[in-house]
């Protein structure tokens, strides 16, 4: 065998190296572009946020059922000052619980665990509003205290808002209410004013008239 055909199968039978890194950057051929995903608490401030575990009471089975663990927050709107429970699930993010704190909610600890408390309200979390019963269970009892006094606090806070509310809407409507009597009493004077410029040529011809008359009855000079 020559010495060529022997550095041949050298060559061949040589056991195949570790790629090298030639330097070369091979470009993408699809460019994924960042979008912004919007979680709808962009104009919303956080007041309160709590680890804990959500449970919505079923009236069918009479019982009680998950609906998630996460956490819960109060979310207070920049403009309106309208606050929110907001719960998502920790790992999908799904959302267990999504209502507005309104001033006729109450919400008190559950019988026999001062861990947990229960309220009722008309959530929005499945795309339709549904009365529900929900116990929430936190780990521990501060944060228990934590939610429910924070949870009050927003119910009365929301009272005084609606009152002041009321009560401007029913200032606006007194004053339509009397500026429109005092448009009415204007009406009629102005009416009168213009019954009286009208009055004042129909005298004027009836006095020249009469004037005219009397020039036609004075004998005439004679000549």
């Amino acid at each position: 065998m020559s010495n060529t055909e022997a550095e041949h199968r050298e060559e061949e039978e040589a056991p195949a190296g570790e790629d090298e890194d030639t330097g070369a950057q091979v470009a993408p051929i699809v460019r994924l572009e960042e979008v912004a995903v919007s979680t709808g608490e962009e104009n919303e401030d956080a007041i309160l946020d709590l680890k804990s575990k959500l449970y919505r009471f079923d009236k069918d089975g009479n019982q009680w059922k998950e609906r998630g663990a996460g956490t819960v927050k109060f979310l207070k709107h920049k403009e309106t000052g309208k606050v929110r429970l907001l719960m998502r699930q920790s790992k999908t993010l799904k959302i267990c619980a999504n209502h507005l704190i309104l001033p006729s909610m109450s919400v008190q600890e559950h019988s026999g665990n001062e861990k947990s408390c229960v309220w009722h309200a008309r959530d929005f979390a499945d795309g339709e509003l549904k009365d529900e019963l929900f116990c929430i269970r936190f780990p521990s009892i501060e944060n228990c205290k934590s939610f429910m006094e924070t949870f009050q606090e927003i119910a009365e806070s929301q009272s005084k808002a609606e009152n002041a509310d009321a009560s401007d809407t029913a200032g606006l409507l007194q004053k339509l209410s009397v500026e429109g009597k005092e448009g009415e009493e204007k009406k009629p004077e102005k009416e009168s004013e213009e019954k009286t410029a009208e009055r004042k040529p129909a005298s004027a011809e009836k006095k020249k008239e009469t004037e005219s008359e009397k020039k036609d009855e004075e004998p005439s000079p004679s000549s």
